[in-house]
């Protein structure tokens, strides 16, 4: 599946994932309460809404779909791309509406990346909310909720500097009963001078792992059959019992002797049971390590798909990025999964237009598109968010026309390439997990190969998680079309 550019990523997860989901509450006699929420963005956020829904709900609340009905009503919000915020924005407006016609008690909140970079600025300027919780903050929202019931604004936007939720079984909200995320890390250390995560989710710490195995455990009791760890940067994960994340060298021997990294912990969700798949998302080129290669190639649950984002493929435009590696480094890490996994997926983020960067070194980045050939990605041009250090070094030079020129082109050849990729497939025989109906046709049905590959087939007698062996027929660039056998 590609996607266009990062506009279209979130009008994409906005049709498919949006989630009207309420609660409810009843208070000493008093008429029950519904809340309403909306996520946006990455998978991250919306594992956070799941976490959302299973703090209040052990507060008595429950849910609705109606919107106008509703007493609480959340969005859970986006801060990476400009665009993504004038989306929450136009909701909120929406919200208000709804609330100044139909239901002036309603209560109003944002979470998540927005709710932290932009704090009070919701509630004395643009006066358009009435909560603001931070990613850190959610197990506060019943007291945040009792504030404005009481007529006071509320906010709570403090990071916390370790694992927030470990503990909080996830209230799994319009899924589809196959999949579901498992967080695993939260923050980020990278500190990537186009991103916002550093200061939005904070510093990086890790989930203890019994936690997350325990997760998994119930996941597969509860009929699930896929997990997708998530955190900013999975590779980096590093449990030695709580706290910021350290270097392993910096440990003490007995925190060394028992800490766990990514690759210990992937082998520990994959012991679970071996009709769990495992994907997860996202890794970064300088932390995957062969250890990490060679579990996913030891075990047959585990999913042989990457997404390793590159950004450029020029390297004075990686060390302005921050980025931590080369492209030469990136090669090699390329390199790597192939020899070890033969036929891994890849997938990439690419921006186009970053501050600075000449015609030349946008050749660079087709050029290394052109050595790798990834199956799919996700491509976008550049956005410049405040406070970020690209937004306080450098101008945003690059004019709108010349990003959207070069934004075209890394568009037009991943097309060529996942095509050529997915044709590669035609005449082959993958085993897919059935995830949901097609979208075209209420005849077929949509799973996923290892490679993450999206395959239609026929309903037949298959349910929603089941394993089916096919036989791919044809394809377009971003879609399989199989066969049962």
């Amino acid at each position: 599946m590609i996607k266009m550019n990062f506009e279209n990523l979130i009008e994409k997860e906005i049709d498919e994932k949006r989630q009207g989901e309420a609660l409810k509450i009843t208070n000493n006699g008093d008429s029950p309460k519904k809340m309403y929420l909306e996520s946006y963005g990455c998978q991250m956020n919306f594992s956070d809404s799941e976490i959302v829904a299973s703090i209040l709900t052990k507060e008595g609340f429950s849910t609705t779909s109606n919107i106008e009905e509703a007493d609480l009503v959340f969005v859970n919000t986006c801060s990476i791309r400009e665009k993504a915020e004038q989306t929450v924005r136009n909701r909120l407006k929406v919200y208000n509406t709804i609330k100044k016609k139909q239901n002036p008690g309603m209560i109003v909140g944002v979470l998540g990346c927005m709710a932290e970079r932009l704090k009070e600025k919701f509630l004395e300027e643009e006066q358009l909310v009435d909560i603001v919780v931070g990613p850190d903050a959610y197990r506060d929202l019943p007291n945040l909720i009792k504030q404005v019931d009481d007529g006071r604004k509320a906010v709570n936007v403090i990071l916390s500097k370790e694992e927030t939720y470990a503990e909080i079984n996830p209230v799994r909200l319009g899924g589809n009963g196959v999949t579901a995320f498992v967080s695993i890390t939260r923050g980020c250390d990278n500190m990537c001078t186009f991103c916002v995560v550093p200061f939005t989710r904070g510093r990086e710490r890790s989930r203890n792992p019994e936690s997350i195995v325990a997760e998994c455990k119930q996941l597969v009791a509860d009929g699930y059959k896929e997990v997708t760890l998530l955190g900013q940067n999975v590779d980096s994960y590093l449990w030695f019992g709580g706290g910021p994340k350290k270097a392993f060298k910096s440990l003490s021997k007995k925190e060394q002797k028992e800490s766990v990294n990514f690759a210990q912990l992937m082998e520990m969700v994959a012991k679970v049971s071996p009709e769990l798949r495992i994907r997860f998302s996202t890794s970064n080129p300088q932390d995957m390590t062969n250890d990490v290669l060679h579990v996913m190639a030891k075990y047959e649950n585990i999913c042989n798909y990457i997404h390793l984002p590159v950004q450029s493929g020029n390297n004075r435009v990686l060390e302005m990025m921050n980025r931590g590696y080369t492209r030469e480094e990136y090669l090699d890490r390329i390199e790597s999964i192939k020899n070890i996994m033969p036929d891994c997926a890849i997938s990439m983020d690419m921006i186009s237009g970053f501050c600075t960067e000449t015609d030349d070194e946008h050749k660079d980045t087709l050029d290394l598109m052109k050595k790798v050939k990834f199956d799919f990605g996700y491509m976008f041009k550049y956005s410049e968010r405040p406070n970020t250090p690209a937004q306080k070094k450098w101008e945003d030079d690059v004019s709108e026309e010349l990003k959207q020129k070069r934004l075209a082109e890394v568009i037009d050849l991943q097309m060529q390439h996942s095509l050529n990729r997915n044709e590669a497939t035609i005449g082959k025989e993958y085993e897919i997990l059935i995830e949901g109906e097609s979208k075209k046709s209420k005849d077929k049905l949509f799973g996923r190969t290892k490679q993450n590959k999206v395959v239609v087939v026929d309903k037949a007698n298959h349910k929603f998680g089941d394993y089916v062996n096919v036989l791919i027929e044809d394809c377009t660039a971003a879609t399989l079309i199989g066969k049962a056998i």
